[in-house]
Order: structure tokens, then sequence, then C-alpha cells
């Protein structure tokens, strides 16, 4: 399989998957101690940036950005053994603008634009299309994405 059937069938396998997911779990603050399982810095020392993964046992991995998040998505494996997509109860991200946790799934990203997050380029959530557009016009921005359009090429493009 090539790079690109790679990347097509793994997007596959995540809108599908995203079927399975159900919010059952409120969005909660990060402890002082909780660091990002992709890349350990402290979560709560960037409260503007941060996203988190509930899973159905009532565990929470927070991350200090949507970039990191994805990337423990699409490695979920690596860094919760044992556990699949259909363990994951709710996804929230930040929203930008408002500053409030929403609902992953249903927000819209902005790739590519002037705005950095604590790891460098970052995707920038929003609410509503719109509002993302508007960011993506002010901010040059690249492209705006639904979670199910975000793919690990969109990721790693990230990362220089």
């Amino acid at each position: 399989m090539n790079r690109i059937q790679t990347t097509v069938f793994l997007s596959i396998v995540l809108i599908g998957s995203t079927l399975a997911w159900s919010q059952d779990i409120a969005p909660t603050p990060p402890d002082k101690k909780a660091k990002c399982p992709v890349c350990g810095m402290f979560v709560a020392r960037y409260p503007d940036w941060v996203a988190q993964v509930a899973i159905a046992d009532g565990t929470t991995d927070y991350f200090d950005g949507a970039k990191d998040m994805f990337k423990y998505l699409f490695n979920l494996g690596q860094y919760r053994p044992g556990k699949t997509k259909t363990d994951i109860a709710s996804i929230f991200v930040t929203e930008y603008y408002d500053m409030q946790a929403i609902d992953a799934r249903q927000a819209f990203f902005v790739v590519g634009s002037d705005v950095y997050g604590p790891m460098g380029h970052e995707l920038i959530p929003f609410h509503t299309r719109s509002d993302a557009q508007a960011f993506l016009t002010d901010h040059k921005g690249k492209q705006v994405l639904t979670f199910a359009e975000v793919t690990p090429y969109v990721i790693r493009r990230l990362d220089p």
C-alpha cells in the first residue's frame, strides 16, 4: 500500500469510527500535573489550547493543542494500549474565539494560519464554518477542515 492509499484508508477508518463515539462525558479542566501524552508538556499552562479525550472507563487524557490530540487519536494503541476508538466517550477542543470546550467532532479547524500554539503550527478550532472562514481570511490560513477531514498527512505537514 502506498502513502496515498494508506492515508485514504486511515481517513476512512477514522470517519467510520466516529460514528461509534458517543458524547457521554462532559469536559473537565486539566489539573496542574496533567501532561500531554504526546509531547509531555504540562497542559494547564496553556488553557487557551486545551484538548481532551475522555475514555468510557472514566479516565481523560489532556493535550496542549488539537494537533497532539489528533496524533494521539491516529496512534491510540501507542498511547493507550488495549483501547480502541470505541472506548472513547468524548473529544473536546478549546474554541479559539470564546475559549469554551466544544465537541471536536463538530468543530471546524483552520490549517496553516499565522497563529501558533504551544507546539508551533496548530489546528485552530471553531464552532462554525463561517467563524473558521473569517479567521482563515484574517490570519492567512490555507484551509478549513472538519474533524473527519483531518488526516495523518495533514498533521505531519504541521510539523517542520
